[in-house]
């Protein structure tokens, strides 16, 4: 199991309401994209970039533009205006970063990678137009990364954890916009956990699909006690059915902890 751990504050505002809340008051719709293309409406996701080889200190880097131009003007979404996931093909390597944007509208972000091998580059962010509104994109590329590529994990299952935190699915997820997926969060072996909060809220849920589509599911109120520790309504846009691998963040003990489970959207 790839599990990524870590360190952070605990002192970050508190959770955002169900729904998108964004800087400025602006009105967002529902993401266009999914990651597996570089362009999206007049969008493109440029120039991006890796660490020439594995295990070697590097940098992430790309620009996004907007009919051929630099966009450089973005809005919050869950604290930050740049999300960026970095997936090996076979997601068995995760990596969640924020890069800073440069004034020619270059984002960067210092990067280390475990393994070599097809890696996905997906940049999730809210771009504000002319008219102050956000058009919230989700575009990806892929890049390879020399060096030896581990053999992969075996797949996750529903239930999972890192030693320290367990994170289970409970029931399948449901095709549509409008749909819901229930997780609950534990400490391994048993007993409950105290969750903090993570880029404004108490989860950040990231799931794959097998052909490398992505979707950012955003919790729903506060989370809720149950047998099992804590548990978590996500709001979810599932596009189409089969198995997802699921990247489950949160906060515990002022550790951001990051669990792989699996669910089947039917």
């Amino acid at each position: 199991m790839c599990v990524l751990v870590v360190t952070g504050c605990s002192d970050e505002p508190s959770p955002e309401p169900a729904g998108h809340t964004h800087s400025g008051g602006a009105s967002v719709s529902l993401p266009v994209g999914d990651g597996t293309a570089r362009y999206e409406v007049g969008y493109e996701m440029a120039r991006v970039g890796l660490p020439e080889r594995a295990g070697t200190a590097g940098e992430l880097t790309f620009r996004i533009l907007y009919t051929g131009r630099a966009q450089t003007r973005f809005l919050f979404e869950q604290t930050k205006k740049m999300h960026v996931y970095v997936v090996r093909d076979d997601l068995a390597v995760f990596r969640h970063v924020h890069p800073e944007m440069t004034e020619d509208g270059t984002w960067k972000a210092r990067l280390t990678l475990p393994s070599g091998g097809g890696y996905r580059v997906v940049a999730e962010f809210v771009a504000e137009d002319d008219g102050g509104n956000g058009d919230h994109l989700i575009l990806g590329d892929t890049i390879y990364v020399a060096g030896t590529t581990t053999p992969a994990p075996k797949p996750p299952t529903r239930q999972a954890d890192d030693g320290i935190v367990q994170a289970a699915v409970n029931g399948d997820g449901s095709v549509g916009e409008q749909g819901r997926l229930s997780i609950t969060v534990g400490r391994a072996g048993g007993g409950g956990v105290r969750l903090g909060t993570y880029l404004g809220t108490y989860a950040h849920l990231t799931g794959f699909a097998e052909s490398g589509a992505m979707v950012h599911m955003h919790p729903l109120g506060s989370p809720e006690p149950d047998a099992g520790g804590s548990q978590l309504q996500f709001h979810s846009a599932f596009a189409q059915a089969g198995r997802y691998r699921l990247f489950v963040q949160v906060r515990v003990d002022g550790l951001v902890h990051t669990v792989p489970v699996a669910v089947t959207v039917r």
